[in-house]
């Protein structure tokens, strides 16, 4: 690979453009390359069959595997799947993103307390793996019609997450395979089509060795499309921008690697910088390069911005860069990527700043795992979730412990949340450096992401393979990127192995080793890759270890872990620390502490929970990260049988004090400290309890919790009422009583009769014990609540939701779908 360096001023609409050149193309090289128009991307996500396979007997796999010389002959992998004449008429018809794992019952797998029985809760008792052999292989099937105007591009299949190993066939080639659940792939398919005919595409995934310890799901999770470039084009990720700020503006460096899979030629790069307000900030070009034949080549090409529109969290400003080839003086391919300029930077001292000003970081984990869906998240249902995240005043997001959806990374950028990305195998192997290299290619244009993460909690974290790994795999990032520092979540070992490498050291827990370590590395930066992980079940106010309940208020917690208030408490009271990220903002299937048994299949751990209905922890960050004024008093009031009993009363507010009415009459006007709840026992009686909120003397809100009747009707609310296709719509489900008040015990089941085009996709309570299926056309309310995911169709027009239940007055949603381009 060549990398071209010198440059030529060019002026263009005011901005300085420096450009690349190269030497003088040969003679007659021009002529050898056909010109081909500019690519093209068809989406596959629609049209695939699906089969569930079998992991051990291959009679039940579709003959896969069933002689030894399965990858005896090329073109011929032994299966009728992935002939032309075999009818996939009997497979289900699925739409990606679709995970098959979500859909299966649920199964025990040992006995009660058996480390089998452990096992099952740690991944939501979803019977995929080893043990389950039938359930752990899925087969997926589509034709992909090509035209013959297809003849002489390339054809790359793209694939941004499969669960998990899987094998990529076409045509009856295997094409192609990856290891991994999380990174995306690429793979060129050009020499195994058939330009102007159906070609029969198969991928055949296998979940029966995880990555985590939880719930992961299975198959075509993310999406998969189709590329189609000319033979000189521009490589996936391969144009890369980088931007420093002086006083007088910004530079922008644009590195672009050509791909050239023809005979040599001449071809001419056009950069196009495109600013926020969408009109064109500079045009770059470089003088003809000599591509050699089935070659590459790397050109670098640089501009001025005198006054940068800066990306930061009030104000995420976006620029585009334009790639175009141009081969003959026609543009032969043509790839955008979007792209910020800022500046980040982590100080031992005072922690990180951004664009030169401080910034606390106040982030959440997160797995990627909502209920209804399971893991086939939808683009627009990502963006819902950060949207909740951003609303409790999180202003970051860790992605745990993978590297995220393309739809995180480009929301994250629009919306103005920092990043911290991270791969699932820590290892510096071929495998693990290549996990690693696709992560950062593919988000190294992105200006959300501040840190690249190495690893989590690994077991050699303290010794000295660890370290020599983490050198290795830092040594890789910075070849790649090399503008954002590396880190690693460590729980204990601060100072050891791994930890000697890192450039922010990554603290997970273990507050009490924090201040020593600062005081023996000054110089290190330090950010709480995870913290908190209080555990709390929604709408719950007790222990109750048969049902499997814990508090939500924030108090337990497992042996590592803290409460949100002291861990904050003390993040936010030490500027050296430059913020934390706790664990979790949504609760997730598997691992639900403290209750590792069956049935319980979901964690305790979120601020919110499955369906995204926020827990009373989640008013405690939106108190102390947000800014907003805010009041949340609970629990609720609907404790009949305790009479006289003693209530612990909390309030989370940022108010100056605030004063407890119970029916009526005073209880208290209490002062809020910083970073603290204010708490009340209060001798239960039916009726209204209040809390008002002061500042400078003066009531400035107020909320309240009252007594409820009986369940009466059904109450439905969106966060959208127009959808654009594929959209996602998350319908809020609450039992009223007869005056429309929230019954917050209720557990009503409601069912669900859709018209219009448009599809139920899922439903959901939040209950971290329930087996009901997340597929269906009903959902019992779990504390008051249950969800509906409405995704539109294509055609749009009027959508109508209708809830009913037993006993219940029935409820109407309107919706409005939007028309699709035809």
């Amino acid at each position: 690979m060549t990398t071209l360096v010198r440059r030529d001023v060019l002026k263009t609409g005011g901005v300085t453009a420096l450009a690349a050149i190269v030497p003088a193309v040969p003679t007659g090289a021009a002529s050898a390359a056909r010109p081909v128009g500019p690519r093209e991307i068809v989406s596959l996500g629609t049209g695939w069959r699906f089969h569930l396979g079998h992991a051990s007997d291959p009679v039940k796999d579709f003959g896969f595997g069933r002689s030894h010389d399965t990858y005896g002959k090329s073109g011929d992998v032994g299966t009728p799947v992935a002939e032309p004449k075999f009818d996939d008429s009997a497979w289900e018809a699925v739409t990606l993103p679709h995970d098959w794992a979500v859909d299966l019952p649920f199964a025990e797998f040992g006995p009660a307390g058996s480390d089998a029985d452990r096992t099952g809760a740690f991944q939501g008792f979803k019977p995929v793996g080893r043990m389950w052999p039938a359930t752990s292989v899925g087969w997926y099937r589509r034709v992909v019609p090509l035209a013959k105007a297809d003849a002489g591009r390339r054809l790359l299949l793209q694939f941004d997450g499969v669960a998990r190993d899987c094998i990529v066939i076409l045509n009856g080639f295997v094409v192609g395979s990856n290891e991994s659940g999380y990174a995306p792939f690429e793979i060129d398919v050009t020499d195994f089509a058939k330009p102007g005919e159906d070609n029969i595409l198969i991928v055949r995934c296998d979940v029966s060795l995880g990555e985590a310890w939880s719930y992961e799901g299975a198959g075509l999770y993310r999406d998969v499309r189709l590329v189609k470039t000319a033979p000189t084009h521009v490589r996936r990720w391969g144009a890369t921008v980088r931007c420093s700020v002086e006083a007088g503006g910004a530079t922008v460096r644009v590195a672009t690697e050509i791909e050239n899979d023809g005979p040599a030629c001449a071809a001419r790069v056009r950069s196009m910088v495109i600013g926020p307000d969408g009109k064109t900030a500079a045009v770059l070009f470089a003088d003809p390069l000599g591509l050699p034949a089935w070659g590459s080549m790397t050109t670098e090409q640089e501009t001025r911005v005198s006054t940068p529109a800066l990306w930061s969290l009030e104000t995420p400003h976006l620029y585009t860069l334009v790639s175009e080839i141009l081969v003959d003086g026609v543009v032969v391919d043509r790839d955008t990527c979007t792209f910020g300029i800022r500046t980040i930077r982590f100080d031992a001292n005072k922690g990180f700043f951004l664009n030169g000003k401080p910034v606390k970081i106040k982030g959440t984990c997160n797995h990627q795992d909502h209920a209804g869906v399971g893991f086939a998240v939808p683009d627009s249902l990502h963006v819902w979730r950060l949207e909740q995240l951003k609303a409790m005043g999180s202003n970051a997001y860790r992605s745990t412990h993978h590297s995220p959806s393309p739809a995180i990374l480009d929301a994250c950028d629009r919306m103005g949340i920092l990043l911290m990305d991270e791969t699932r195998q820590m290892s510096s192997n071929a495998e693990g450096l290549s996990q690693l290299e696709r992560m950062v290619r593919q988000g190294r244009n992105h200006p959300s992401i501040i840190l690249w993460s190495i690893g989590n909690e690994e077991i050699h974290r303290g010794t000295e393979t660890g370290a020599r790994i983490a050198e290795t795999m830092k040594r890789k990032v910075y070849e790649l990127d090399g503008t954002r520092p590396v880190t690693e979540g460590f729980n204990g070992k601060f100072g050891e192995g791994a930890s000697r490498v890192l450039d922010v050291m990554g603290c997970n827990y273990y507050l009490d080793a924090i201040d020593p370590y600062h005081a023996a590395h000054p110089a290190m930066p330090m950010i709480g890759t995870e913290t908190g992980s209080t555990v709390m079940t929604r709408g719950e106010y007790a222990r109750d270890d048969k049902q499997g309940f814990v508090p939500a208020y924030d108090r337990e917690f497992p042996r590592w872990a803290t409460t949100a208030e002291t861990w904050w408490s003390f993040y936010d009271a030490r500027p050296f620390l430059s913020g934390g990220f706790v664990w979790t903002g949504f609760d997730y299937r598997g691992e639900p502490t403290p209750f590792e048994r069956w049935p319980e299949n979901v964690s305790n751990f979120g601020q919110m929970d499955l369906c995204g209905f926020p827990k009373d922890n989640y008013y405690y960050y939106r108190a102390w990260w947000s800014g907003e004024p805010v009041l949340h008093l609970f629990p609720h009031w609907n404790w009949a049988g305790r009479e006289g009993q003693p209530v612990s009363v909390w309030v989370h507010s940022n108010c100056e004090a605030v004063e407890l009415v119970v029916n009526g009459r005073s209880l208290e006007r209490k002062t809020v400290a910083k970073n603290t709840h204010l708490e009340w026992q209060v001798a239960y009686a039916p009726g209204r309890i209040e809390a008002h909120g002061y500042r400078d003397g003066k009531r400035i809100m107020r909320a309240a919790r009252e007594t409820t009747g009986a369940p009466a009707r059904i109450g439905l609310s969106s966060d959208r009422r127009q959808l654009a296709p594929g959209e996602v719509a998350v319908v809020r489900v609450a039992i009223l009583d007869a005056k429309r008040r929230e019954m917050p015990t209720a557990s009503n089941r409601v069912s669900f009769t859709l018209s219009g085009d448009a599809k139920l996709l899922g439903v959901g309570n939040g209950d971290p014990r329930s087996l009901e299926p997340d597929h269906a056309t009903s959902r019992s309310a779990f504390n008051g609540l249950c969800m509906a995911l409405v995704q539109a169709g294509e055609r749009g027009g009027p959508v109508r939701l209708e809830a009913r239940g037993e006993g219940l007055a029935s409820a109407m949603l309107p919706l409005i779908g939007k028309a699709g381009d035809r």
